[in-house]
Order: C-alpha cells, then sequence, then structure tokens
C-alpha cells in the first residue's frame, strides 16, 4: 500500500474526532414506491478543511492496514469487489461508499460510547485499522450476514488511541440495514429499520429516546379549546411542534427520523435521491455554532463538507460539497472493475459554486391569456 502522506501525517489525520463537538454526520435511508433504495448522508467537520476524495478500487486491488504503533504492516486484503468510495485525507480512508454487488457502509463517529480491545502485536496480520474498515467491508463482501460472520476473525483497532472511536451503518439494495458498534471490545449488530444513525449515544438509546417525542405528527395542531378561548396554530406544520432543531447527535436523530419517515414516498430511486438532499439540507450544519462566538477556528463555506447519496438499485452515487452545491454522480455500471485503475480524485476541481447566468431573450414573449382572479386562486390552492 502506498500512502499519499507520511505515516505521521496519517496518525494526525485519524485523531480527527478528539474534538467531540466539531464532527455532526447525519444518515438517512429511502425506499421509493419501487422498491428501490437510496442511503444518504452528510460529513461534517468544522475543525479544519479535510482532503475530501472520491476513490475508485478495481478487483484484485492489494490493501494493508495501517497500526497503532506506527506500523504499517496490518492485516492484508485484497479486493474481491471492485468499488466507488468517498475518503477524507488518504484514499485509504473511505467513510462511506458502496461495491459491485449494491452492498454499501459508512463510518459515523461514535465518541466516548465505543470502545475497541486493545491491540495485540501479536494479532497484527488480523488488525484492521477503524478507518480502513470500510474499505474492507466493500472490497470483500456482498451480504450484511457475510461481514457479521467474518468480523470474527479480525481485531478493529484505531491507530491513535487520543482519536474518538466510530461505528458504522451497511445497507444491502434490498433495503436491510443494520449499525454496527463496538463496546467494551465486543462487536455488535443492530438492525435498523428507519435506516437513520447519527453520532453518540449508542443506537439502541438513539432509538429509545424517539419515545420522547411520540406527540410529534404530520400536519397542523388544534384548533383545541382552553375554557372559553380557542387555540389556533400560528401555521401549517405545527404537528411537529418540539421537533428539535439543534446539531447535537440526539436531536438530529430526532429530526432525521420524523423528515424521512414523514416524507412523501417517491415513485423511484431518481426521485428518492433528490428528496434525500432536500432532507438533508436541514442538516446542513453553519460553521460557527459548534463553537463559542468568535471561536471558529476557520472560515469554510460550511461544517457540513460533502453530502452523499447512494441509488443501490443502480448503483449511482452522486454529491455536492461545501464549496459546490451542483450535484455530480458516478455511475457505477459504466465502470469495468476488472481493468479500470486504482484511482483517486479530489471532489472538486474547482473549489467555487457553479452558477448558470440565465441568458435574456431578445425576443418578446407571447402575450399570455389573463385569467380571472378566481382561475389563478383555484390553482393556488388546488381547488
Amino acid at each position: 500500500m502506498k500512502c499519499a502522506k507520511s505515516l505521521a501525517a496519517i496518525i494526525t489525520c485519524t485523531a480527527i474526532g478528539l474534538v467531540h463537538n466539531a464532527n455532526a454526520c447525519t444518515g438517512i435511508t429511502l425506499k421509493a414506491k419501487d422498491k428501490s433504495v437510496v442511503v444518504a448522508r452528510t460529513i461534517d467537520w468544522s475543525g479544519s478543511e479535510m482532503s475530501n476524495m472520491y476513490v475508485i478500487v478495481p478487483r484484485g486491488h492489494q490493501s494493508q492496514s495501517l497500526l497503532p504503533n506506527g506500523g504499517t504492516d496490518g492485516m492484508k486484503f485484497t479486493s474481491k469487489y471492485g468499488y466507488v468510495g468517498l475518503a477524507v485525507e488518504q484514499p485509504e480512508f473511505v467513510v462511506d461508499g458502496t461495491n459491485e454487488a449494491g452492498l454499501s457502509a459508512g463510518l459515523f463517529y461514535f465518541p466516548e460510547y465505543g470502545k475497541y480491545e486493545p491491540y495485540n502485536p501479536d494479532d497484527k496480520s488480523s488488525s484492521l485499522a477503524d478507518f480502513q474498515f470500510v474499505s474492507w467491508i466493500l472490497s470483500q463482501f456482498s451480504t450484511i450476514d457475510q461481514v457479521k460472520e467474518a468480523i470474527k476473525d479480525i481485531h478493529i483497532v484505531n491507530i491513535d488511541k487520543r482519536a474518538a472511536t466510530v461505528h458504522w451503518r451497511i445497507a444491502e439494495p434490498n433495503g436491510r440495514v443494520v449499525v454496527l458498534e463496538i463496546v467494551n471490545g465486543v462487536p455488535t449488530f443492530y438492525d435498523n429499520p428507519l435506516g437513520v444513525l447519527t453520532n453518540a449515544p449508542g443506537f439502541p438509546w438513539q432509538t429509545t429516546n424517539l419515545n420522547n417525542y411520540v406527540n410529534l405528527k404530520p400536519g397542523t395542531a388544534g384548533p383545541t379549546t382552553m375554557g372559553s378561548i380557542i387555540l389556533r396554530a400560528f401555521g401549517s406544520g405545527s404537528g411537529f411542534l418540539g421537533l428539535p432543531g439543534d446539531f447535537t447527535p440526539p436531536s438530529r436523530f430526532v429530526r432525521a427520523a420524523f423528515l424521512q419517515s414523514y416524507s412523501i414516498q417517491q415513485a423511484n430511486s431518481y426521485d428518492s435521491v433528490m428528496q434525500a438532499f432536500h432532507i438533508l439540507n436541514n442538516f446542513d450544519v453553519p460553521l460557527g455554532v459548534q463553537f463559542a462566538e468568535g471561536k471558529a477556528p476557520n472560515n469554510m463555506p460550511s461544517a457540513t463538507q460533502w453530502t452523499i447519496a447512494t441509488d443501490l438499485d443502480n448503483r449511482i452515487i452522486y454529491y455536492h460539497t461545501m464549496y459546490n452545491r451542483t450535484l455530480r454522480s458516478i455511475n457505477m455500471m459504466d465502470i469495468n472493475f476488472e481493468t479500470v485503475p486504482y484511482q483517486y480524485h479530489s471532489l472538486d476541481t474547482v473549489q467555487r459554486q457553479t452558477i448558470v447566468p440565465v441568458e435574456i431573450s431578445a425576443t418578446a414573449s407571447a402575450p399570455e391569456p389573463m385569467r380571472t382572479v378566481q382561475e389563478i386562486g383555484n390553482k393556488v390552492f388546488n381547488r
């Protein structure tokens, strides 16, 4: 494995989970009427601008894990499946991706609540860095059950003991989604029927916490009577009054679960992808809100550095970045994973928003028949 940076730089990069309030990734899953499945998520890091890239990995590509003691001679694995992933800082650090079989995996921070088993140098040939776990999954397996079986034979470790632990979302194109968490050295898989994931606390707590919002429902609340006074909502959507709007992981989990669950089910995967980006707009973290006033360490466009949505059925990955919200796509069906060379490229060729100027016609528009106020009202109010 050839690394693009020195080992010291790699160690530093892996420690980006140290500042707990600086990461706020949010994941959702949408299922269309035609049974197609879309997984989507943000990746948020406000501490510094990361090197963000997409990686194309062919079948037969050989990888080797980094180790906590500074070594680069950890577990070796060769890709059985080709895959495409989005990586941070190092092309080896794929944090979200999908393989040619349609299996998807993503890494989310899990500070304070996870704990890996202690690293044993005698197990280095079966020890795998947590930031390379997604690559291992995508390169080796086509189903969740295969991952669950194979994890018994490996040891997941972190490269730097100062870094936060992580947990993972794994999804199949049939809609099955699980969360993997390692607590006290023990890996545990949880079925995730909603397909929602954020960060800490643990996944079982997050789902239990949804019960605190049993009163929320779509639509408009009321009217209701209080003595002789009639109480009416100020506007539509008041059934969600009390939905948490802050950026803590529990609040984002609740908000994602409700916004996803009550969004209108789309006809197909393309429409679901477009809907996923709209939902995740609600989780775009403005830079500075995670720090005391005037203490933000940089002036990036957003703490949400990129957002990805993947059509698992058609194997198409869509993304936009904090610099350019124009959607870009990678169609895996167009890639021959037997012959394509291993490669990685920046998510943005130019760090600037694509803007299309509106061309003003030199020809006057044809007169449009004037509609009556009633006709306009009927259309506006759908009556």
